[in-house]
């Protein structure tokens, strides 16, 4: 069984939104990247909605979200699980990040927008408080490709309409 571990927040000054996965896939892992499957839509929907280079450089890509006051994590800070499906997750093995701490550190959060649903269940199950909090919580469709219930259009619309809501405050 393999034990994987997620990488650090990325954010900028003064972020407003945290993106939340559940954990980084081998891909990611292996190129230490967030979102870094070839076939993971995460990175053509930011492109498109903040219009910057898809082609850029993984850094360049961090910092077009990060001017933008988008920060990115992973509910759980470590986990066994063979490959890279959600599913496989051992769930006596799981190890949430300290999200609370870094709100706390973040005021100027005002939105958690999770990816995917397993991402979603996993921020009710650790932190249930934020549920009632001022914050705007929302799980939004997987970007992952394992999930191919909904097509690329839709993911894209879904996330964009969200990204849209927080941006003009309509929390």
């Amino acid at each position: 069984m393999a034990l994987v571990e997620s990488f650090s927040a990325v954010q900028g000054v003064a972020p407003r939104i945290l993106v939340l996965g559940s954990m980084p896939g081998i891909a990611s892992l292996q190129h230490n990247a967030y979102y870094a499957h070839p076939r993971n839509a995460f990175w053509p929907i930011m492109a498109s909605y903040f219009q910057f280079d898809l082609a850029l450089p993984y850094a360049a890509r961090l910092t077009n979200l990060t001017d933008r006051g988008v920060a990115l994590w992973d509910v759980l800070q470590r986990c066994e699980r063979p490959g890279s499906l959600d599913s496989a997750i051992k769930t006596e093995s799981m190890v949430a990040n300290r999200i609370d701490l870094w709100l706390q550190q973040s005021p100027s959060v005002v939105a958690l927008l999770c990816n995917g649903g397993k991402a979603g269940q996993l921020l009710q199950r650790y932190y249930p408080s934020l549920a009632v909090s001022d914050l705007h919580i929302e799980t939004l469709p997987s970007t992952s490709p394992a999930y191919a219930a909904l097509p690329l259009a839709d993911k894209t619309e879904r996330w964009h309409q969200s990204l849209q809501r927080v941006s003009a405050g309509l929390t």
